[in-house]
């Protein structure tokens, strides 16, 4: 089944302009293309619906923000993406972020999440990719994490990536390999671990 993002136009030289010349359409016009798609990498990044929220709100902000910056030497897609990734990363990096997963942990620690309380954004990313596998990649450390849904739940190539992330294809080569190893460690161990019960 196709996904909305297959429909996305691509932008040439004359096409940003056209963008750059009304930001407010323009935010509009890309929120429709990107919104649900920003949203759910954000997610990817970040674990939890409200401040996927938050993040997604700034991407937004960033992106009219800086619209008339945009050069087109990149997709418009690449282009949106690296905000996106660069404001998760803050996000991660930050105070508020680092104190919030502590206090989930220890929150999760003493309760069991109720199978029913999938957000969204998991419903989304999980669509044609089973819980189990899902559940893993998230679990993998945020530089194997961020390579392994960009290249096969965004569908986007090394060279593509590596743009994005402003990162040597060779390193994010060599990071999708890892990432797919230890995937392949926590799945086969989760497999062992029911085999064994």
């Amino acid at each position: 089944m196709a996904t909305h993002d297959t429909f996305h136009p691509t932008y040439d030289k004359e096409g940003i302009k056209e963008l750059q010349s009304n930001p407010a359409l323009a935010i509009e016009t890309i929120m429709d293309m990107y919104g649900d798609e920003i949203k759910r990498l954000v997610f990817a990044y970040v674990k939890n619906s409200a401040d996927t929220d938050d993040v997604t709100q700034e991407v937004f902000v960033t992106i009219y923000q800086k619209l008339d910056t945009f050069q087109g030497n990149s997709t418009l897609k690449s282009w949106i993406y690296s905000i996106a990734i660069n404001k998760c990363k803050d996000y991660l990096r930050s105070w508020h972020a680092r104190n919030k997963r502590l206090k989930e942990k220890l929150i999760t620690s003493s309760h069991t999440t109720a199978k029913d309380e999938v957000t969204p954004e998991e419903r989304a990313l999980q669509k044609d990719h089973s819980s189990e596998l899902f559940h893993t990649v998230m679990e993998l450390p945020v530089k194997y994490r961020e390579i392994i849904i960009l290249f096969y739940f965004k569908e986007l190539s090394t060279g593509e990536i590596s743009q994005i992330l402003d990162m040597n294809e060779a390193t994010i080569r060599t990071r999708l390999r890892r990432g797919r190893e230890k995937l392949k460690e926590s799945l086969s161990s989760i497999k062992g671990g029911v085999d064994r019960g």
